[in-house]
């Protein structure tokens, strides 16, 4: 018998009726037969049938335990079950809808109702599986459109935080390594891949609004005046609006927009606190801090990792994210991680 043609299980303990419906059946289907439940779930598991024909009423298995021993199971779940039986009772009908049957066909058979209910179950079938599959392929072709436009975004990025990066030639490479060690913190603290996409491209972006910074500022050496430290704390809300209007499910905006928060609220610009911060801000405020803290400014030397990991400790829970802090610390005190 052809194989693309569909594969029908008939299971009855009596020999007429498989003789009837073997005889009904086997010019459109290829066929199987099974003369018990066990039978039939054995046969099931090696073939997976495109549909089957169960009796209700055998020894030993009845078919419904069959139909839900069938649908307990991934594997053969998703294969029509229609009921053969000469119960006409609305509980026993019930009963078979209960466990997970498609249909029913009442005894004494009549060849035009097998053949009609047997063909409209196994065409829904195949256009069941005909939709998961375009499905399938529609999922796979979002998310190639996805990463295809996720490259394309951090091409961009990379080009957006050269400027910066051109401008500022102390702090060169800043950014970049606080996107690293801020997803790796997320990474090693749970947070979802997208979470961690809208972290990187945050980290990579934090510092855009320093574009708006007078150089004359950004490279001066010794400590700033208090002009100088409130013209500089504008970056986050300049950084924002240059960012707001990407279109992207991802807030990395908002992100840039709260990375100098601070948990007891004396950050800026907004001066929020507690869960008013995004997660993914909390992360950045300490990747950033950190790296900032042991590396070489204008205005001070470096002052190592050593004291960059003590500062973020000392201000845990009160400026900083206890979760990222800890984080921070296991991954430079105990991994050795470095901006690579």
């Amino acid at each position: 018998m052809p194989s693309d043609k569909s594969l029908v299980l008939v299971v009855d303990d009596n020999t007429t009726n498989i003789d009837l419906l073997v005889n009904t059946l086997k010019a459109d289907y290829r066929l199987g037969v099974s003369k018990n439940g066990q039978q039939a779930l054995e046969y099931t598991d090696k073939y997976l049938p495109d549909l089957i024909l169960l009796d209700v009423m055998m020894p030993e298995m009845s078919g419904y335990e069959v139909c839900s021993r069938l649908k307990a199971v991934p594997k053969t779940a998703n294969i029509p079950v229609i009921f053969i039986t000469a119960l006409n009772e609305i509980e026993d009908k019930t009963r078979g809808f209960v466990v997970g049957g498609v249909d029913y066909i009442t005894k004494p058979f009549h060849i035009a109702e097998v053949k009609a209910r047997v063909n409209a179950h196994l065409s829904l079938k195949m256009m069941r599986e005909e939709l998961n599959s375009q499905n399938i392929i529609l999922e796979q072709k979002v998310a190639e459109k996805t990463e295809e436009l996720y490259q394309m975004l951090q091409a961009t990025i990379k080009t957006m935080a050269l400027t910066v990066e051109i401008r500022d030639p102390y702090t060169a490479g800043h950014q970049h390594r606080v996107a690293l060690l801020a997803c790796a913190i997320a990474k090693k603290t749970g947070f979802s891949d997208d979470q961690i996409r809208t972290i990187d491209i945050a980290g990579n972006l934090h510092d855009i609004g320093k574009i708006r910074i007078p150089t004359s500022i950004i490279n001066r050496p010794g400590e700033l005046l208090e002009i100088e430290h409130k013209m500089l704390r504008i970056h986050p809300r300049v950084g924002y609006n240059i960012l707001k209007n990407i279109p992207s499910p991802l807030p990395f905006a908002e992100v840039v927009l709260q990375h100098h928060e601070r948990l007891d609220g004396s950050g800026y610009p907004q001066g929020l606190s507690g869960d008013e911060i995004l997660p993914e801000a909390k992360v950045l405020t300490v990747a950033d801090v950190t790296e900032a803290s042991s590396s070489f400014r204008p205005y001070r030397p470096a002052r190592g990792m050593d004291v960059a990991l003590e500062e973020i400790l000392k201000y845990k829970n009160v400026w900083y994210d206890a979760d990222a802090v800890d984080a921070c610390r296991e991954l430079f005190i105990k991994e050795k991680f470095n901006y690579t």
